[in-house]
């Protein structure tokens, strides 16, 4: 046989890599590994946790809607094939750049307590807690009139335009993917019983496989009654009547009166600067501002120096937290109930000295109270981009995957358990009251730089989300990751506090890594007393539209977690 001689050898090597494809890894040399190039188009950008639900934000912006209503459409769409996450018994919050305005317009569509529901009545769980599969936890879905409220300040296309993807989706049915189906799955064992649930999300007495076509006709005719009525059919119409009487049956506490009363309210977003970046989120009720304590408490240490392969830069990260959400539980509620100090808890100075308590040598062993209930959350988020500039970052949430695993047959849906985050402490400032809103997980968020918009972006998953916005705002600005890279990274996710009940969990919590954060990382925290625990589906699911602000290309990020995409056109 003759010897290939090096020369040849090289060539032959130089053109077998032409032309095969490159992997992932080539796309990001040097830098954390992603799953996928970031998506770039020109006029329109939607990334959400469905691909067929992508696809009905993306008809809507063909046919000349704009980014609010491509998110309506896209949620709506959401709600029939990602059912185990959202839908519309729940509630919906979101934040919108307007370029007509050149503002951020910031959306509180949760609901409220039953006026007839009052502490006394509830009869409490083992730990003290509201029942969480119960009537005890229902709360009035506000996602439908958070729709309406979008679409009256910004909306372009009709309603009925907006919603025919959905309504197409829900009776022809579509197939389910592989995280869903999952997801489906576990639901089943725990819901299969509750009145209604099988008849409408079970339809061969079991939940679809990785798949399977599944329909919700019942769902298509609710659609087809919101795009002929309006907000009124919801609540003040045949869908307020059916959820009534269902509530009736079924020992809840809601009236005609609870669906006439809701409305949405607009609030101002708030922010934080964190190295030349600003970070919006929402005021409480939600728990945005426990990213902005975080961020203002990190701002302090060079995390770049660090690196993400040091156990002090997660160790910093972990002991963030637990100061942030020792405030969470203290402090946030409903502000129309309770005075909540947003200013003052997102103040630089105050920053400082909550951070000098930080050991960097030890884990703290001792939290205020948190709620390990938070951390059982199923929520979808998308965000949307257009041509003209409008974005919007949207977050859509039954809580616990289906909820309260309560559904009304007639319209599709099942109801929303929220209020199960209620505190029976009447002196809490999270206690129950009728027509209360109760402290919130799910949040949008929104990057600026310097006073341009930037990115709308999420990372769904109850407790997971501060600490999900402020690791991809890490990433992004002190790792110089692009929004791929930015929420492919492994994550860390804190656990385990103590309830606000009072009711006592493992003091310190408990720190969940991902794989791909080092074995010597993982010896180093539990060397410094950090209880390490592995998780499945703790970790969140990110999504992201981007803006460039010179050139107005949008840019989008759908992670491996789920079973989403981004795309544009």
């Amino acid at each position: 046989m003759t010897r290939m001689k090096p020369p040849l050898l090289s060539l032959l090597f130089l053109a077998m890599s032409i032309a095969l494809p490159f992997h992932a890894a080539d796309r990001t040399e040097g830098k954390t590994f992603a799953t996928r190039s970031v998506s770039w188009a020109r006029d329109g950008m939607i990334a959400a946790a469905h691909p067929l639900a992508v696809q009905a934000g993306l008809e809507i912006l063909r046919a000349g809607g704009n980014a609010v209503d491509a998110a309506i459409a896209t949620n709506a769409a959401l709600a029939v094939v990602e059912p185990v996450s959202c839908g519309l018994g729940g509630d919906l919050f979101a934040i919108v750049w307007d370029p007509q305005t050149r503002r951020l317009w910031g959306l509180n569509a949760s609901g409220r307590a039953p006026a007839a529901l009052t502490i006394d009545k509830v009869p409490p769980a083992p730990d003290g807690t509201i029942p969480l599969y119960s009537p005890y936890a229902w709360t009035v879905p506000g996602a439908a009139d958070g729709w309406f409220a979008l679409h009256d300040r910004f909306g372009r296309l009709p309603m009925a335009k907006v919603l025919a993807p959905a309504i197409r989706l829900a009776r022809e049915g579509a197939p389910v993917p592989q995280v869903i189906s999952a997801a489906w799955a576990r639901a089943a064992r725990v819901f299969r019983d509750k009145p209604g649930f099988a008849e409408v999300f079970l339809p061969e007495g079991r939940a679809p496989r990785e798949g399977e076509i599944f329909r919700n006709p019942a769902l298509a005719r609710t659609f087809e009654r919101l795009a002929a009525d309006g907000r009124k059919a919801f609540y003040d119409g045949p869908i307020a009547e059916a959820i009534v009487n269902y509530s009736q049956r079924h020992g809840g506490f809601f009236s005609r009166e609870d669906f006439a009363r809701h409305h949405s309210t607009w609030v101002d977003p708030v922010a934080t600067s964190y190295r030349g970046v600003e970070l919006w989120e929402l005021p409480p009720n939600g728990q945005g501002i426990a990213a902005l304590e975080m961020l203002n408490m990190l701002e302090l240490y060079d995390l770049r120096a660090l690196g993400r392969d040091a156990a002090e830069f997660w160790h910093l990260l972990i002991e963030t937290k637990k100061l942030a959400f020792a405030d969470r539980a203290r402090w946030y509620a409903d502000p129309e109930f309770a005075e909540v100090p947003v200013a003052a808890l997102i103040d630089k100075e105050y920053a400082r000295r909550r951070a000098a308590l930080i050991d960097p040598e030890r884990a703290a062993r001792v939290d205020a109270p948190g709620d390990p209930a938070l951390d059982r959350a199923e929520t979808t988020y998308l965000a949307t981009g257009d041509g003209a500039g409008m974005l919007v970052s949207l977050i859509q949430s039954n809580y616990t995957g289906f909820g309260s695993g309560y559904v009304i047959p007639e319209v599709g849906f099942g109801l929303q358990n929220r209020g199960a985050l209620f505190n029976l402490d009447p002196d809490h400032p999270n206690a129950l009251e009728p027509g209360k809103r109760p402290f919130h997980t799910i949040i949008p968020a929104f990057l600026t730089r310097g006073g341009e918009p930037w990115c709308a972006f999420g990372v769904m998953g109850g407790a997971t989300q501060p600490q999900g916005h402020v690791q991809i705002v890490v990433n992004l600005v002190d790792f110089d990751m692009n929004i791929q890279e930015a929420g492919d990274a492994p994550r860390f996710v804190h656990t385990g506090s103590s309830q606000p009940t009072g009711t006592k969990m493992t003091a310190g919590g408990f720190v969940h890594l991902e794989s791909g954060i080092p074995a010597e990382v993982r010896r180093e925290l539990t060397r410094r007393g950090h209880r390490l625990l592995d998780a499945i589906g703790l970790f969140g699911g990110y999504q992201a539209v981007c803006r460039d602000p010179e050139t107005g290309t949008l840019s989008g990020a759908s992670e491996s977690r789920k079973d989403g995409m981004a795309a544009g056109y």
